[in-house]
């Protein structure tokens, strides 16, 4: 193969990666200023948020599997899939005639995105070189960042201008030419690691994640002292020691024990977990603050906050330059940046304050969402990389559900709860960054 050749090789897998991360985001996010014309158009109440929770429930249910599967049946192909998955399913979103129509084909939307974000990752782990694999993911992070940030907004002007409908048009296009691009994407063998699944593994493994979704989705609306919260909180523990029973048997278990005795990739995960809670946190409250205390209109509250959303879409490329050796470190520090930002947001004294410290804030929790992807992989090394991936993918997205179970009516208590959690995960991070935490030459990792 041609350097030329490589070359473009790279190219079309991180526009695959990068298409498929912006389309993800956008539909995790862009619905939510929908759902009242969707309510009104398709005759629907009740039901409606499963909406939004039928995508995200799918999404984080599937990509632990996604991730390990993809190192075995093959990263391009599942990629592929799985945006072929998505497009269709936007295609039935689009065409939804009624509410349980378009709440399925939402499902089936999670399910593709799940196929497609962890083994995309992994897929540019190991076609760009370590000197430019950082970069590479970097950019991918901030193309999705971009979607993250202006997901409200954009879908708000769309059901606005257009129709609720516009946002899944939309994604169609772009889900063909990731395809595309995907499809011309060729792995190495050598990423291949052509092992059996464990099947008992993997669905108790669905089970419990699915379950724990479920929980953090439902329990605000059940009540946390509930008994259907609780029966289900029991369930959820019951199916992980399923899990962990098999995987303990198992002689290809899904998750590794090596993996699971890294400590760097165990700390990042950890701290990226709360990094992605803070930012739900983040993109719910600022916005919907600038409309009630600040008293902005919805159009205004959108262009204020463009800044913020400038801000956490250039994180990506930023992060993408941060040495691994130093990931740990900088992750810690935009922690602590960003949970200072948002406990003193809620004691901004002017509007233009408030601006100034949100975006200060979204740089920093971007960084930190972009450095979780990127240092895990690193962490992990190529010979993990879907199984990585799938394993960060799934804790930052089962998070993100907490941070939507934090957003109560009082906007400020929400922010300064995510404010001192990322201050709590910034301390043992530092700390470990500070032992000089390094990869040994076995392929784990030691302080």
């Amino acid at each position: 193969m041609t350097v030329r050749s490589d070359a473009s090789v790279r190219r079309a897998a991180l526009t695959a990666v990068s298409l498929a991360m912006f389309c993800v985001q956008l539909d995790a996010f862009a619905l939510n200023p929908a759902l009242p014309r969707i309510g009104r158009d398709l005759g629907a109440g009740a039901g409606l948020p499963w909406v939004v929770s039928g995508y995200l429930l799918a999404a984080a249910s599937l990509m632990l599997g996604a991730g390990r599967l993809g190192d075995v049946l093959g990263r391009r192909a599942l990629l592929t899939t799985g945006l072929a998955v998505f497009g269709g399913a936007s295609l039935v979103c689009a065409l939804s005639p009624s509410l349980p129509v378009l709440v399925g084909a939402r499902v089936v939307q999670g399910a593709g995105g799940a196929l497609a974000m962890p083994v995309g990752l992994a897929l540019l782990t190991h076609v760009y070189p370590p000197a430019l694999r950082g970069r590479a993911l970097g950019w991918a992070m901030g193309v999705g960042g971009v979607a993250t940030a202006c997901g409200p907004f954009a879908g708000g002007v769309l059901t606005e201008a257009v129709s609720w409908r516009a946002v899944f048009w939309l994604n169609v296009p772009v889900a063909a030419v990731a395809a595309g691009c995907a499809a011309r994407a060729a792995e190495p063998r050598a990423a291949r690691r052509p092992r059996p699944v464990d099947g008992k593994g993997l669905a108790a493994a669905t089970s419990a994640v699915a379950a724990l979704a479920v929980v953090t989705d439902r329990g605000p609306v059940w009540g946390w002292a509930s008994g259907r919260t609780a029966t289900a909180l029991a369930l959820t523990g019951a199916l992980f020691l399923v899990f962990v029973r098999y995987e303990r048997a198992a002689p290809h278990p899904l998750v590794s024990p090596a993996l699971l005795r890294n400590r760097p990739f165990v700390a990042l995960t950890a701290a990226g977990a709360v990094a992605n809670a803070a930012t739900v946190v983040f993109l719910f409250v600022v916005p919907m603050s600038l409309q009630g205390p600040w008293r902005l209109s919805a159009a205004a509250a959108g262009a204020a906050f463009l800044a913020p959303a400038a801000a956490m879409s250039v994180a990506g490329p930023l992060a993408g330059r941060i040495a691994p050796a130093r990931a740990a470190g900088a992750m810690a520090g935009c922690l602590g940046l960003g949970g200072a930002g948002l406990c003193a947001a809620p004691l901004a004294a002017s509007l233009p304050g408030y601006i100034l410290l949100a975006t200060g804030c979204g740089a920093a929790l971007g960084v930190a969402g972009a450095l979780t992807l990127i240092a895990t992989q690193a962490a992990a090394g190529p010979e993990r990389a879907g199984e990585a991936s799938g394993l960060t993918k799934t804790a930052v997205t089962a998070a993100a559900g907490l941070g939507v179970a934090l957003c109560a009516p009082a906007a400020g208590t929400s922010l300064t709860t995510a404010g001192v959690s990322c201050l709590a995960a910034a301390l043992p991070l530092a700390a470990g960054a500070r032992r000089g935490l390094r990869r040994d030459p076995g392929g784990e990792r030691t302080d």
